[in-house]
């Protein structure tokens, strides 16, 4: 049931909202300690605004978890250059709210402030992007808000081009089940930098999940898969290169696969009278000049990735063997004995794992939690695969491994409507 009670902002932010009252446009950035970045992602805001929507009443919202590194300050001091940029300096016009958050800590009660603050503007249009982007430039709030603020879209996900070892939680898992359980062909759900409507944003506010996962770092999927499901008109724009601050995929891992993947698979028990018919899937807009960039190198070690799986294999065996179906965990097992050269979880054996996985959590076979956090050494185990079968490939030839995945996802999901129990669950 959506939450009615509006949010409480801290009183100066409540001051700043009631003296601005309306706005056109809003562009948030949540950050915590991110002052070597923030200001660089502020200025292409800024500049992105003057030229862009030079007319448009618009509000920048900081919303911050608690920075000790003069993140806020920054924000608050960045400023551009508009002279050299032949276009007209309207900065008079951007009104910029630095604020604490309130509530679990996590990207997500950051988003809800700036969700909040939308909603009290009543503004047409909303975009937020992370407070680490590199490669962010005016160009980016163009794309981001125009969709919406003259397309008639609702929600605007970003294309990247990505190293192809950066995002592997999105390439193995997100994207593809995503794409087989509602139809759309999204390629960055969990992006992180989204266009969206004042509507929409409405929507967010008044959802009650801020005690959840999705207040942490499931905030992403939770707003493509709500947008989607909402019958949101949804787009993509291609941004480039994300650069930001690349994570090895082995590293601080299972914190946030289990908060991602949490909220992926809550949403598939919320919405699965809309995912259980559907079949198939469609592409859908995609706006922006598609150009060849250079990507940062992602440095992938897959020796202890391979070592935790064979790990699990040992561990985990008595609750994989409650998680998975005996002959996908008997095809996990012939693994055991392959080189590390040629270590390879096929995509069909894969993509089983992931359904079953999804099965036990809808089931509570186990502990959500603990249910999750065994997924890690499979995750694992399937990055190195990829990694081993795509390390001569070019990055847009991986591409074409990723579509191959999202092709086996849509094609066994009548493998997971069997095990789900869709017939029971829907009804007649």
């Amino acid at each position: 049931m959506p939450d009615s009670t509006l949010l409480s902002l801290d009183e100066p932010t409540e001051v700043q909202v009631r003296d601005i009252a309306q706005a056109d446009i809003l562009v948030g950035i949540p950050s915590f300690n991110n002052a070597g970045t923030i200001g660089h992602v502020v200025k292409a805001i800024v500049a992105g605004l003057a030229k862009y929507f030079p007319d448009a009443r618009a509000v920048l919202v900081n919303s911050d978890g608690g920075s000790t590194d003069g993140t806020p300050d920054v924000v608050t001091k960045a400023s551009v250059d508009l002279g050299g940029m032949l276009i007209t300096d309207r900065q008079s016009l951007l009104h910029r709210i630095v604020t604490p958050y309130q509530g679990v800590p996590g990207k997500g009660s950051a988003f809800r402030t700036i969700f909040e603050v939308a909603r009290r503007l009543n503004v047409h249009a909303c975009a937020v992007v992370d407070s680490d982007l590199r490669s962010i430039n005016p160009e980016w709030i163009e794309l981001l808000l125009w969709p919406i603020r003259s397309g008639g879209f609702d929600y605007v996900a970003p294309y990247y081009l990505r190293h192809k070892y950066d995002g592997t939680i999105t390439n193995s898992i997100v994207c593809p089940l995503t794409r087989a359980l509602y139809g759309v062909q999204i390629r960055q759900p969990i992006g992180g930098d989204f266009g969206f409507s004042g509507e929409l944003a409405r929507h967010y506010a008044d959802q009650h999940v801020w005690e959840s996962d999705v207040a942490r770092f499931g905030i992403d999927i939770w707003m493509t898969t709500e947008a989607v499901a909402s019958g949101a008109r949804v787009c993509q724009s291609f941004l480039g290169a994300k650069i930001h601050n690349p994570k090895d995929p082995a590293a601080d891992l299972s914190a946030m696969l289990v908060q991602v993947m949490g909220a992926v698979f809550a949403l598939m028990e919320e919405h699965q009278r809309i995912w259980i018919p559907r079949h198939g899937s469609k592409t859908v807009p995609l706006f922006g000049f598609q150009y060849e960039v250079g990507v940062e190198p992602v440095n992938v070690d897959v020796a202890p990735m391979i070592a935790s799986f064979r790990q699990g294999l040992v561990d985990l065996h008595p609750i994989w063997e409650v998680m998975l179906a005996p002959e996908i965990l008997q095809a996990l097992k012939a693994t055991e004995g392959m080189p590390s050269r040629n270590f390879h979880i096929p995509d069909d054996v894969w993509v089983k794992t992931v359904y079953d996985c999804a099965v036990a959590f809808h089931r509570r076979t186990l502990n959500r939690e603990h249910l999750i956090k065994a997924m890690t050494p499979l995750y694992l185990g399937r990055t190195a695969s990829f990694v081993v079968e795509t390390q001569g490939l070019t990055t847009r030839e991986a591409e074409d491994r990723i579509e191959r995945l999202s092709e086996a996802f849509e094609r066994l999901k009548p493998y997971l409507l069997d095990r789900w129990g869709a017939i029971e669950e829907v009804g007649p």
